[in-house]
Protein backbone atom coordinates (compact mmCIF):
# COMPACT_ATOMS: atom_id res chain seq x y z
CA UNK A 1 0.00 0.00 0.00
CA UNK A 2 1.59 3.25 -0.70
CA UNK A 3 1.94 5.96 1.42
CA UNK A 4 -1.08 8.24 0.73
CA UNK A 5 -3.27 4.93 1.21
CA UNK A 6 -1.52 4.23 4.52
CA UNK A 7 -2.24 7.92 5.14
CA UNK A 8 -6.02 7.93 4.22
CA UNK A 9 -6.95 4.28 6.10
CA UNK A 10 -5.10 6.28 9.28
CA UNK A 11 -7.52 9.31 8.86
CA UNK A 12 -10.17 6.84 8.27
CA UNK A 13 -9.52 4.99 11.67
CA UNK A 14 -8.88 8.17 13.41
CA UNK A 15 -12.63 9.65 12.42
CA UNK A 16 -14.52 6.31 12.86
CA UNK A 17 -12.85 6.41 16.53
CA UNK A 18 -13.90 10.08 16.77
CA UNK A 19 -17.31 9.70 15.77
CA UNK A 20 -18.12 6.33 17.57
CA UNK A 21 -16.01 7.41 20.89
CA UNK A 22 -15.97 2.98 21.57
CA UNK A 23 -14.13 3.50 24.74
CA UNK A 24 -16.80 6.00 26.05
CA UNK A 25 -14.17 9.02 26.87
CA UNK A 26 -16.72 12.04 25.40
CA UNK A 27 -17.90 14.07 28.06
CA UNK A 28 -21.76 13.02 27.17
CA UNK A 29 -20.94 9.35 26.61
CA UNK A 30 -22.97 7.78 29.72
CA UNK A 31 -25.95 10.15 28.86
CA UNK A 32 -27.60 8.78 25.51
CA UNK A 33 -30.20 11.26 25.48
CA UNK A 34 -28.11 13.87 25.56
CA UNK A 35 -29.11 17.25 23.60
CA UNK A 36 -27.44 20.35 22.86
CA UNK A 37 -29.83 23.77 22.78
CA UNK A 38 -29.66 27.02 21.36
CA UNK A 39 -28.93 29.75 23.76
CA UNK A 40 -30.42 33.35 21.99
CA UNK A 41 -27.14 35.16 23.60
CA UNK A 42 -27.43 38.98 23.55
CA UNK A 43 -25.10 40.15 21.10
CA UNK A 44 -21.54 40.29 21.71
CA UNK A 45 -21.23 44.03 21.65
CA UNK A 46 -23.71 44.23 24.70
CA UNK A 47 -21.06 41.70 26.79
CA UNK A 48 -19.67 44.14 29.26
CA UNK A 49 -15.77 44.38 28.82
CA UNK A 50 -14.85 45.98 32.00
CA UNK A 51 -11.99 44.98 33.94
CA UNK A 52 -10.35 44.78 37.13
CA UNK A 53 -6.92 45.70 36.10
CA UNK A 54 -5.72 45.16 39.91
CA UNK A 55 -7.44 42.07 40.33
CA UNK A 56 -8.43 43.06 43.68
CA UNK A 57 -9.83 39.50 44.25
CA UNK A 58 -6.31 38.50 45.00
CA UNK A 59 -6.05 40.84 48.23
CA UNK A 60 -8.84 38.50 49.49
CA UNK A 61 -8.39 36.72 52.74
CA UNK A 62 -8.28 32.90 52.93
CA UNK A 63 -10.54 31.83 56.00
CA UNK A 64 -11.24 28.09 57.53
CA UNK A 65 -8.92 26.57 54.62
CA UNK A 66 -9.45 22.60 54.10
CA UNK A 67 -11.84 23.02 57.32
CA UNK A 68 -14.83 23.06 55.11
CA UNK A 69 -15.16 21.64 51.29
CA UNK A 70 -17.53 23.56 49.03
CA UNK A 71 -19.34 26.10 51.29
CA UNK A 72 -21.65 27.52 48.12
CA UNK A 73 -24.17 30.27 50.36
CA UNK A 74 -22.82 31.96 53.06
CA UNK A 75 -25.91 33.55 55.51
CA UNK A 76 -25.71 34.90 59.01
CA UNK A 77 -28.57 34.37 61.54
CA UNK A 78 -30.60 37.20 62.42
CA UNK A 79 -28.68 37.79 65.72
CA UNK A 80 -25.58 38.47 63.43
CA UNK A 81 -24.10 35.02 64.27
CA UNK A 82 -22.04 32.95 61.95
CA UNK A 83 -21.66 32.28 59.19
CA UNK A 84 -23.39 29.27 58.42
CA UNK A 85 -22.73 27.40 55.18
CA UNK A 86 -23.54 24.47 53.35
CA UNK A 87 -20.88 21.75 52.64
CA UNK A 88 -20.65 19.29 49.85
CA UNK A 89 -21.06 16.49 52.02
CA UNK A 90 -24.52 17.28 53.37
CA UNK A 91 -24.34 19.46 56.09
CA UNK A 92 -25.15 22.87 56.79
CA UNK A 93 -22.20 24.53 59.58
CA UNK A 94 -22.22 27.02 61.75
CA UNK A 95 -19.22 29.08 63.16
CA UNK A 96 -19.41 29.69 66.46
CA UNK A 97 -16.21 32.07 66.76
CA UNK A 98 -13.96 29.47 67.64
CA UNK A 99 -14.79 26.35 65.43
CA UNK A 100 -17.27 25.02 63.36
CA UNK A 101 -20.37 23.15 64.54
CA UNK A 102 -22.91 20.63 62.58
CA UNK A 103 -26.47 22.24 62.78
CA UNK A 104 -28.24 21.09 60.11
CA UNK A 105 -28.49 18.08 57.53
CA UNK A 106 -31.31 17.48 54.89
CA UNK A 107 -30.63 13.98 54.49
CA UNK A 108 -32.31 11.35 57.65
CA UNK A 109 -30.39 8.68 55.54
CA UNK A 110 -26.75 9.83 56.21
CA UNK A 111 -24.19 6.78 56.42
CA UNK A 112 -20.53 6.50 56.39
CA UNK A 113 -20.65 7.49 52.88
CA UNK A 114 -21.10 11.33 53.69
CA UNK A 115 -17.62 10.92 55.86
CA UNK A 116 -15.17 13.59 54.32
CA UNK A 117 -13.31 13.28 51.79
CA UNK A 118 -10.50 14.78 50.14
CA UNK A 119 -12.11 17.69 47.78
CA UNK A 120 -15.89 19.27 47.02
CA UNK A 121 -16.14 17.03 43.95
CA UNK A 122 -15.20 13.53 45.85
CA UNK A 123 -19.10 13.80 47.50
CA UNK A 124 -20.62 14.21 44.02
CA UNK A 125 -21.72 10.41 43.32
CA UNK A 126 -23.15 10.06 46.69
CA UNK A 127 -24.64 13.93 46.88
CA UNK A 128 -28.14 11.96 46.56
CA UNK A 129 -28.25 9.90 49.89
CA UNK A 130 -25.69 12.74 51.56
CA UNK A 131 -28.17 15.76 50.25
CA UNK A 132 -26.53 18.95 48.84
CA UNK A 133 -27.43 22.17 50.95
CA UNK A 134 -26.94 25.12 48.19
CA UNK A 135 -28.48 28.50 48.94
CA UNK A 136 -29.34 29.42 52.61
CA UNK A 137 -31.53 32.07 53.91
CA UNK A 138 -32.66 33.17 57.60
CA UNK A 139 -36.41 34.31 58.07
CA UNK A 140 -35.55 37.36 60.46
CA UNK A 141 -38.68 37.23 61.59
CA UNK A 142 -38.84 33.85 62.95
CA UNK A 143 -34.95 32.83 62.97
CA UNK A 144 -35.83 29.77 61.04
CA UNK A 145 -33.32 28.94 58.30
CA UNK A 146 -34.83 28.26 54.46
CA UNK A 147 -32.42 25.20 52.77
CA UNK A 148 -32.41 25.36 49.13
CA UNK A 149 -31.17 21.48 48.97
CA UNK A 150 -30.17 19.93 44.99
CA UNK A 151 -31.77 17.02 45.65
CA UNK A 152 -34.30 17.29 48.57
CA UNK A 153 -36.27 20.47 47.58
CA UNK A 154 -37.27 23.30 49.42
CA UNK A 155 -36.71 22.40 53.38
CA UNK A 156 -36.44 24.19 57.04
CA UNK A 157 -34.92 24.02 59.80
CA UNK A 158 -35.83 26.11 63.47
CA UNK A 159 -33.19 27.89 65.34
CA UNK A 160 -31.82 24.75 67.10
CA UNK A 161 -30.83 23.40 63.80
CA UNK A 162 -31.18 19.39 63.79
CA UNK A 163 -32.86 17.48 60.66
CA UNK A 164 -35.07 19.90 57.90
CA UNK A 165 -38.33 19.64 57.60
CA UNK A 166 -39.32 19.32 53.42
CA UNK A 167 -41.34 22.19 52.68
CA UNK A 168 -41.28 21.21 48.53
CA UNK A 169 -40.32 18.49 46.17
CA UNK A 170 -42.67 19.17 43.46
CA UNK A 171 -44.51 22.00 41.87
CA UNK A 172 -47.66 21.65 39.73
CA UNK A 173 -46.75 18.12 39.36
CA UNK A 174 -43.52 18.47 38.44
CA UNK A 175 -40.78 17.38 40.78
CA UNK A 176 -37.93 19.10 41.43
CA UNK A 177 -34.64 18.33 40.05
CA UNK A 178 -32.00 20.62 40.79
CA UNK A 179 -33.40 23.06 43.73
CA UNK A 180 -30.83 25.57 43.46
CA UNK A 181 -31.53 29.26 45.54
CA UNK A 182 -34.07 31.30 47.33
CA UNK A 183 -35.05 34.02 48.61
CA UNK A 184 -37.82 34.99 51.74
CA UNK A 185 -40.50 38.04 51.76
CA UNK A 186 -41.45 39.79 54.58
CA UNK A 187 -44.82 37.73 54.20
CA UNK A 188 -42.96 34.27 54.46
CA UNK A 189 -43.31 33.44 50.63
CA UNK A 190 -40.21 31.54 49.43
CA UNK A 191 -38.87 32.26 45.95
CA UNK A 192 -36.82 29.94 44.75
CA UNK A 193 -35.41 28.11 41.79
CA UNK A 194 -35.52 24.76 40.24
CA UNK A 195 -32.47 24.41 37.86
CA UNK A 196 -33.58 21.45 35.67
CA UNK A 197 -36.13 19.12 35.88
CA UNK A 198 -33.67 16.87 33.65
CA UNK A 199 -30.54 17.07 35.07
CA UNK A 200 -29.21 16.64 38.80
CA UNK A 201 -26.74 18.47 40.30
CA UNK A 202 -24.36 15.57 40.02
CA UNK A 203 -24.51 16.01 36.17
CA UNK A 204 -23.98 19.45 36.54
CA UNK A 205 -21.73 19.94 33.81
CA UNK A 206 -24.00 18.28 31.07
CA UNK A 207 -26.42 20.69 32.20
CA UNK A 208 -24.18 23.37 30.92
CA UNK A 209 -23.09 21.62 28.14
CA UNK A 210 -26.50 21.05 27.39
CA UNK A 211 -28.23 23.88 28.48
CA UNK A 212 -31.52 22.55 28.14
CA UNK A 213 -34.59 24.91 29.23
CA UNK A 214 -36.53 22.96 32.02
CA UNK A 215 -35.27 25.27 34.93
CA UNK A 216 -38.24 27.21 36.56
CA UNK A 217 -38.54 30.22 39.11
CA UNK A 218 -41.11 28.88 41.48
CA UNK A 219 -43.04 30.33 44.64
CA UNK A 220 -43.85 28.69 47.73
CA UNK A 221 -46.56 29.93 49.55
CA UNK A 222 -46.43 28.78 53.50
CA UNK A 223 -49.85 29.71 54.76
CA UNK A 224 -51.59 27.76 51.64
CA UNK A 225 -48.32 25.22 51.16
CA UNK A 226 -48.64 25.46 47.66
CA UNK A 227 -45.87 25.78 45.13
CA UNK A 228 -46.51 27.95 42.06
CA UNK A 229 -44.73 27.95 38.61
CA UNK A 230 -43.73 31.90 37.97
CA UNK A 231 -41.75 30.90 35.25
CA UNK A 232 -40.99 28.42 33.10
CA UNK A 233 -38.68 27.20 30.19
CA UNK A 234 -35.40 28.45 31.86
CA UNK A 235 -31.48 27.92 30.44
CA UNK A 236 -29.63 27.08 34.03
CA UNK A 237 -31.65 29.16 36.40
CA UNK A 238 -29.43 29.72 39.26
CA UNK A 239 -29.15 32.67 41.90
CA UNK A 240 -32.29 34.94 43.01
CA UNK A 241 -32.09 37.96 45.30
CA UNK A 242 -35.12 40.23 46.39
CA UNK A 243 -35.16 44.11 45.84
CA UNK A 244 -34.40 46.27 48.93
CA UNK A 245 -38.21 47.10 48.54
CA UNK A 246 -39.61 43.83 48.01
CA UNK A 247 -41.32 45.30 44.52
CA UNK A 248 -39.48 42.90 42.63
CA UNK A 249 -36.76 40.15 42.39
CA UNK A 250 -33.81 38.86 40.46
CA UNK A 251 -32.39 35.80 39.23
CA UNK A 252 -29.57 35.06 37.39
CA UNK A 253 -29.53 32.99 33.76
CA UNK A 254 -27.02 30.66 33.86
CA UNK A 255 -26.79 29.42 30.10
CA UNK A 256 -27.39 33.31 28.78
CA UNK A 257 -24.83 35.06 31.60
CA UNK A 258 -27.44 37.79 32.33
CA UNK A 259 -30.00 38.78 35.48
CA UNK A 260 -33.83 38.80 35.05
CA UNK A 261 -35.82 40.81 36.72
CA UNK A 262 -39.65 39.67 37.80
CA UNK A 263 -41.84 42.22 38.83
CA UNK A 264 -44.01 40.95 42.28
CA UNK A 265 -45.61 44.16 42.79
CA UNK A 266 -47.31 47.01 40.75
CA UNK A 267 -48.69 47.55 37.22
CA UNK A 268 -45.83 45.13 36.14
CA UNK A 269 -46.53 42.16 38.84
CA UNK A 270 -45.71 38.59 37.18
CA UNK A 271 -44.34 39.82 33.99
CA UNK A 272 -40.31 40.11 33.64
CA UNK A 273 -38.02 41.92 31.73
CA UNK A 274 -33.87 41.99 31.39
CA UNK A 275 -32.26 43.15 34.18
CA UNK A 276 -28.54 43.32 33.00
CA UNK A 277 -26.33 41.29 30.77
CA UNK A 278 -23.41 39.81 32.84
CA UNK A 279 -19.57 39.20 31.79
CA UNK A 280 -19.82 36.04 32.37
CA UNK A 281 -21.50 32.44 33.48
CA UNK A 282 -23.45 33.75 37.15
CA UNK A 283 -24.24 31.71 40.06
CA UNK A 284 -26.01 33.03 43.26
CA UNK A 285 -27.30 36.63 44.10
CA UNK A 286 -27.11 38.42 46.92
CA UNK A 287 -28.92 42.25 47.73
CA UNK A 288 -26.66 44.72 50.46
CA UNK A 289 -28.32 47.15 52.52
CA UNK A 290 -28.26 50.04 50.17
CA UNK A 291 -30.38 47.64 47.41
CA UNK A 292 -27.58 47.04 45.33
CA UNK A 293 -26.84 43.12 44.14
CA UNK A 294 -23.37 41.25 44.34
CA UNK A 295 -23.71 38.62 41.65
CA UNK A 296 -21.20 35.73 41.70
CA UNK A 297 -19.69 35.02 38.74
CA UNK A 298 -17.88 31.61 37.87
CA UNK A 299 -15.65 33.05 34.87
CA UNK A 300 -16.02 35.11 32.21
CA UNK A 301 -17.41 34.12 28.53
CA UNK A 302 -14.93 33.43 26.24
CA UNK A 303 -15.87 33.57 22.13
CA UNK A 304 -15.90 29.89 22.08
CA UNK A 305 -18.36 29.82 24.63
CA UNK A 306 -20.59 32.57 22.89
CA UNK A 307 -20.83 30.64 19.54
CA UNK A 308 -20.93 27.72 20.95
CA UNK A 309 -24.03 28.09 22.62
CA UNK A 310 -25.61 29.73 19.26
CA UNK A 311 -24.83 26.44 17.12
CA UNK A 312 -25.84 23.51 18.91
CA UNK A 313 -25.50 21.11 16.31
CA UNK A 314 -21.51 21.89 16.41
CA UNK A 315 -22.03 21.63 19.94
CA UNK A 316 -23.26 18.49 20.23
CA UNK A 317 -20.88 17.06 17.78
CA UNK A 318 -17.64 18.57 19.52
CA UNK A 319 -19.00 17.44 22.98
CA UNK A 320 -19.57 13.37 21.39
CA UNK A 321 -15.70 13.17 20.56
CA UNK A 322 -13.50 11.37 23.25
CA UNK A 323 -12.36 14.68 25.35
CA UNK A 324 -13.08 14.53 28.80
CA UNK A 325 -15.26 16.40 30.52
CA UNK A 326 -12.92 18.01 32.45
CA UNK A 327 -11.42 19.33 29.43
CA UNK A 328 -14.99 20.43 27.64
CA UNK A 329 -15.84 22.09 31.02
CA UNK A 330 -12.20 24.44 30.65
CA UNK A 331 -12.48 25.31 27.12
CA UNK A 332 -16.04 26.43 27.94
CA UNK A 333 -14.41 28.75 30.72
CA UNK A 334 -11.42 30.00 28.91
CA UNK A 335 -8.79 27.14 30.16
CA UNK A 336 -8.96 27.84 33.49
CA UNK A 337 -10.72 28.59 36.84
CA UNK A 338 -10.82 32.57 36.95
CA UNK A 339 -13.81 34.07 39.97
CA UNK A 340 -15.39 37.17 39.09
CA UNK A 341 -17.44 39.24 41.22
CA UNK A 342 -19.85 42.03 39.91
CA UNK A 343 -22.17 44.69 41.88
CA UNK A 344 -25.26 46.00 39.89
CA UNK A 345 -27.29 49.04 41.21
CA UNK A 346 -31.31 48.28 41.64
CA UNK A 347 -31.31 50.15 38.26
CA UNK A 348 -29.36 47.36 36.95
CA UNK A 349 -26.23 49.49 36.32
CA UNK A 350 -23.16 48.28 36.58
CA UNK A 351 -21.32 49.42 39.69
CA UNK A 352 -17.89 47.57 40.57
CA UNK A 353 -16.50 44.97 39.22
CA UNK A 354 -13.92 42.89 41.49
CA UNK A 355 -12.59 39.40 39.96
CA UNK A 356 -9.04 37.00 40.51
CA UNK A 357 -8.28 36.86 36.17
CA UNK A 358 -5.52 34.81 36.67
CA UNK A 359 -7.08 32.40 39.26
CA UNK A 360 -4.30 32.74 42.31
CA UNK A 361 -6.18 33.16 45.03
CA UNK A 362 -9.84 33.32 44.51
CA UNK A 363 -10.63 30.71 41.62
CA UNK A 364 -14.51 29.90 42.00
CA UNK A 365 -17.02 31.64 43.33
CA UNK A 366 -20.25 30.85 44.06
CA UNK A 367 -22.17 33.50 46.21
CA UNK A 368 -20.59 36.64 47.61
CA UNK A 369 -22.52 38.34 51.01
CA UNK A 370 -21.57 41.53 52.06
CA UNK A 371 -21.85 42.13 56.18
CA UNK A 372 -20.29 45.09 58.18
CA UNK A 373 -17.73 46.36 54.99
CA UNK A 374 -16.43 43.28 54.02
CA UNK A 375 -17.49 40.39 51.54
CA UNK A 376 -17.86 36.72 52.55
CA UNK A 377 -17.10 34.57 49.12
CA UNK A 378 -18.27 30.92 48.99
CA UNK A 379 -17.53 28.57 46.05
CA UNK A 380 -19.06 24.88 45.60
CA UNK A 381 -15.58 23.86 44.90
CA UNK A 382 -13.59 25.35 47.38
CA UNK A 383 -12.10 24.03 50.57
CA UNK A 384 -12.27 27.73 52.16
CA UNK A 385 -14.17 30.82 52.39
CA UNK A 386 -12.66 34.12 51.07
CA UNK A 387 -13.17 37.51 53.00
CA UNK A 388 -12.16 40.60 51.04
CA UNK A 389 -12.24 43.92 52.73
CA UNK A 390 -14.14 46.85 51.17
CA UNK A 391 -12.35 49.38 53.00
Amino acid sequence: MSPAGILAGICLLGALYCGLDPLGRSAVANFPDFEAYRVDMPPWSDVPTEKDAENLLQRSEIKFLNQIQGPESVAFDPAGRGPYTGVADGRVLFWDGESWKDFAYTSGNRSSLCDPKPSPLSYLKNEHICGRPLGLRFDKSTGDLYIADAYFGLMKVGPEGGLATSLATEAEGVPLGFTNDLDIDEEGNVYFTDSSTKYQRRNFLQLVFSAEDSGRLLKYNPTMKETTVLMRNLQFPNGVSLSKDGSFLVFSEGAIGRLRKFWLKGEKAGTSEVFAVLPGFPDNVRTNKDGDFWVAIHCRRSMYSYYSSLYPKLRKLWLKLPISAKTQFLLQIGGRPHAVVVKYSPEGKLVQILEDSEGKVVRSVSEVEEKDGKLWIGSVLMPFVAVYSLA
